[in-house]
């Protein structure tokens, strides 16, 4: 059985910085948040060991700024990397935080099952303390010594889940 030759790939015109227009090759397309990006080799020359010969020079260019398609010629086969939609709840909520909680605990001597409980991303959270699951989290804030960081939402998080969601409606 014979191997399949690897497509050639399809002829575009890329245009040089100084407005120049040649044909290259493009080898594939990459989709970046600034828009998108072709690799294209273009014919250029060599000097190796004194000898002058014809070499391809590959670079990324920004399309459509620096690339024309050349009519009659399909793309549809140049490899093409997209990047990946967020989803709408994640445009409208944001990136999602690291899940957990840390306790800090504070030594002040008198009482020493005093502590803040903080989400694992809390600027005040103590570095390499051990993240708490949501159970271990509200174990922790019961005691009558720990309180909820309301700077990094541990509070808002957790205090409805410890007082109940209804506890507002004057029942």
């Amino acid at each position: 059985m014979a191997d399949t030759p690897e497509p050639k790939p399809p002829p575009i015109t890329v245009v040089l910085p100084d407005d120049q227009e040649v044909t290259g090759l493009l080898l594939c397309r990459q989709q970046t948040p600034e828009g998108w990006l072709y690799k294209v080799s273009v014919p250029a020359w060599t000097n190796t060991d004194g000898r002058v010969e014809p070499a391809w020079y590959t670079v990324w260019v920004e399309a459509p700024a620096h690339v024309k398609p050349i009519d009659g010629v399909s793309y549809d086969g140049v490899p093409t990397e997209r990047m990946e939609k967020p989803s709408t709840v994640r445009e409208i909520l944001g990136p999602r935080r690291p899940s957990g909680w840390v306790l800090q605990k504070l030594d002040g001597g008198r009482d020493p099952g005093r502590g803040v409980i903080h989400t694992a991303d809390c600027e005040e959270a103590p570095a390499g303390a051990p993240v708490l699951s949501l159970d271990r989290a509200l174990d922790a804030a019961e005691h009558p010594g720990t309180r909820l960081c309301s700077l990094c939402g541990a509070a808002a998080e957790l205090d409805p889940v410890l007082k109940g969601f209804d506890h507002g409606d004057g029942e």
